[in-house]
């Protein structure tokens, strides 16, 4: 399924457990949610359980950015989407957008890099050539959207000079 071009694979509700002291979702599970949407992104391209059992091979994280943007609460329903930003024979770059399913406001977005591991020797190695294949016909699609807003961002203060 697509949303203005990206992926919409996963979809979830904020659960009580999520919730914090200030009575909004916490940071940590926003990760967690985000992670879910990378394992249906995982499982959509090819990456996923029975890839790992039969190529002893998987992805590992090695960059990610979290974008906080909109308050979500107990009981709120997410809606997610995926635009591959990059990759190559080793590495994959995307982007998730969790957006309030009702409201319909960008909530949080999740940027990832990954790459992917021979289990065996615990190292970078490259995908095999059908995976290769499927992840650029996506990316291939996603090239044609815009780069997202909080896409590459790096966290500093400014100085007032350079604010000004």
């Amino acid at each position: 399924m697509m949303d203005d071009g990206a992926l919409q694979l996963h979809e979830d509700i904020v659960r009580p457990e999520w919730i914090d002291y200030n009575g909004h979702m916490n940071v940590a599970y926003y990760v967690l949610a985000f992670d879910f949407a990378t394992d249906a992104f995982l499982d959509h391209v090819g990456l996923d359980h029975n890839y790992k059992n039969e190529a002893n091979c998987t992805t590992f994280v090695v960059d990610m950015n979290v974008c906080y943007l909109g308050e979500v609460l107990e009981g709120d329903r997410l809606r997610f989407t995926t635009q591959i930003l990059n990759s190559d024979e080793k590495r994959l770059h995307y982007f998730h957008r969790m957006y309030h399913a009702e409201k319909g406001y960008l909530a949080a977005t999740n940027e990832l890099m990954t790459v992917h591991i021979s289990l065996e020797s615990r190292r970078v190695a490259s995908m095999p050539e059908a995976l290769l294949k499927r992840i650029t016909a996506i990316r291939n699609e996603h090239a044609a959207l815009p780069l997202p807003e909080q896409a590459g961002r790096i966290i500093a203060i400014r100085s007032k000079s350079a604010a000004s």
